[in-house]
């Protein structure tokens, strides 16, 4: 009962995390007149302030020295820093002016970029029906050129921008907290400063706009962190295979809204695009679960041959002479 309570709550904290990032394009209009380089800034400095509470309200310090004392750890996070600033400039701004529909497409592909990536970076070894998924993408991809009348370029970033952080992530090995406050600090004094310039400058909002304006702008790092915090919780319970579909609640969340709530034009030919995208997810996902099913029957069938072919021991029975032992 105890296990299934602990799923019940992973799940739970999957939807959660998946769907706060689904409905963030609701939030970011909020934020205007600030444009995306003013929210960018806010969105690094309140994180840290975030974070900062919740690891010491968790007691977890002992992290940052460790860190500190491995120079080409430091340096991948800094990599993943920088990865994951394009990546929120990016969406916010696309966001701001309109292309939600397009954004979403981003976090489809992510996960073909990401297989590319492993293939042209890592060597890996795809299977067939990986190789087949990817060609789909790429046709789709295609053919959105085409019926945008020039490349995805949103999309593209934000699919490359997001694959090459979760490269280095995997790599640094650090937790979600902790790896969030690595990389709020790194960007905390460019954005301070940015933001200290712009004040200077009279052309910051979050002076001149009202409490409640600025109040929406520190909570960037509430709206940046509580994902994060139930992504966190839902990774340790609940399996790999399941979250790698929860994921795809997100995207359909933002594309949802791009058509139904911001009414963005789409047009045949990106219909088009999108279902080929979702082909090539389709693809992936019954793949996977393939993999992952044969991958258990051959461990549960290992198992078995082990436990048949294991010496049995040898059980003492009554007899005659109690010094007697029959195997």
């Amino acid at each position: 009962m105890e296990s299934k309570g602990e799923r019940r709550t992973g799940l739970l904290n999957g939807f959660a995390a998946y769907g706060m990032w689904g409905l963030v394009p609701l939030y970011w209009p909020l934020l205007k007149p600030a444009g995306a380089v003013e929210i960018l800034a806010h969105r690094m400095t309140w994180s840290l302030v975030f974070v900062t509470v919740a690891l010491l309200v968790l007691r977890r310090r002992r992290w940052a020295g460790e860190l500190l004392r491995q120079p080409r750890r430091l340096g991948l996070i800094a990599i993943a820093t920088a990865a994951i600033t394009l990546n929120w400039g990016v969406y916010i701004w696309a966001v701001n002016a309109g292309h939600v529909v397009e954004a979403s497409l981003g976090y489809f592909i992510n996960p073909l970029v990401t297989i590319a990536m492993g293939v042209l970076l890592l060597k890996e070894r795809l299977r067939r029906v990986q190789w087949a998924a990817v060609g789909v993408g790429f046709t789709a991809v295609v053919v959105l050129t085409v019926g945008y009348g020039r490349p995805p370029w949103v999309s593209l970033a934000l699919a490359f921008t997001f694959a090459t952080y979760g490269l280095v992530k995997k790599k640094v090995n650090l937790g979600g907290i902790e790896s969030l406050a690595a990389e709020t600090a790194i960007q905390f004094l460019p954005a301070l400063g940015y933001l200290l310039w712009l004040t200077a400058q009279g052309d910051s909002t979050f002076t001149t706009q009202g409490a409640g304006h600025a109040a929406l702008l520190a909570s960037t790092g509430v709206v940046t962190a509580l994902p994060l915090v139930c992504f966190g919780a839902a990774a340790i319970r609940v399996p790999l295979s399941t979250l790698g579909l929860l994921q795809y609640l997100t995207p359909v969340f933002q594309f949802l809204l791009g058509v139904l709530y911001f009414h963005e034009a789409m047009p045949p030919e990106r219909w088009a695009g999108f279902a080929l995208v979702w082909l090539a997810l389709t693809l992936l996902t019954w793949d996977a679960l393939r993999a992952a099913r044969s991958a258990r029957a051959e461990i549960a069938g290992a198992l078995a041959q082990d436990l048949a072919t294991a010496p049995r021991k040898p059980t003492a029975v009554a007899g005659p002479d109690a010094g007697d032992v029959q195997a």
